[in-house]
């Protein structure tokens, strides 16, 4: 049977070392076969980084005004370790249904020594009252339609009133149509960008 990045994985490891140059800082992070993109950055999370950096300095939270950020889908955890990295008074939640991925994410947040304000964990260990400020996600669009859209429906009435959502979809992978029905829920979303086939998409908290 094949496995699937958003299943746990059952094979062998075989850990490997990724390098990344992530909002102008370099990274190597450890990945492993049976999870997302395992053997490089993944190229529409490379896209998201690019179409936000210029937002970086604007979202930077201060010590007065610290941020709740999360993951959805870690992965092993790039996108997580570059907000917490970034961001040093943020509170960073890295969440996958994954439990290798989760190791990795854990592994590569304690090598950038930002383990104590990431916070990886499945979704179901995500205390109930917990609300973000962001939330960045390269979503797994291959789980399906109807369980992209339950995910999705899940976790943005967790966003605060102010909220702000980021998310990376392929174009060929229905990012038009995502944006359209996130529109139809609610939530109003707009294009920050598109390169290489893919959608960086900004929704709004209804």
């Amino acid at each position: 049977m094949t496995e699937h990045y958003f299943t746990t994985p059952t094979g062998a490891e075989q850990r490997r070392e990724i390098p990344a140059r992530i909002w102008g800082r370099d990274y190597t992070f450890t990945s492993a076969a049976g999870v997302f993109s395992g053997t490089r950055l993944d190229p529409g999370t490379a896209v998201l980084f690019d179409k936000t950096a210029p937002l970086l300095k604007g979202l930077d939270p201060t010590p007065a005004h610290p941020r709740t950020l999360l993951d959805l889908g870690c992965g092993y955890g790039p996108i997580a370790v570059a907000l917490a990295t970034e961001r040093p008074s943020a509170q960073v939640y890295a969440v996958d249904v994954n439990e290798r991925a989760l190791e990795l994410a854990r592994i590569n947040a304690a090598a950038a020594a930002v383990a104590e304000r990431v916070h990886v964990s499945t979704p179901d260990s995500v205390p109930p009252a917990a609300t973000f400020d962001e939330i960045w996600s390269n979503p797994p669009i291959r789980i399906g339609k109807q369980a992209l859209h339950e995910l999705l429906l899940t976790w943005l009435p967790r966003l605060n009133p102010t909220g702000t959502a980021y998310l990376v979809v392929g174009k060929n992978l229905g990012a038009d149509s995502l944006q359209n029905w996130l529109i139809e829920q609610g939530y109003p979303t707009d294009r920050l960008g598109s390169a290489k086939g893919f959608r960086v998409l900004v929704v709004k908290r209804r």
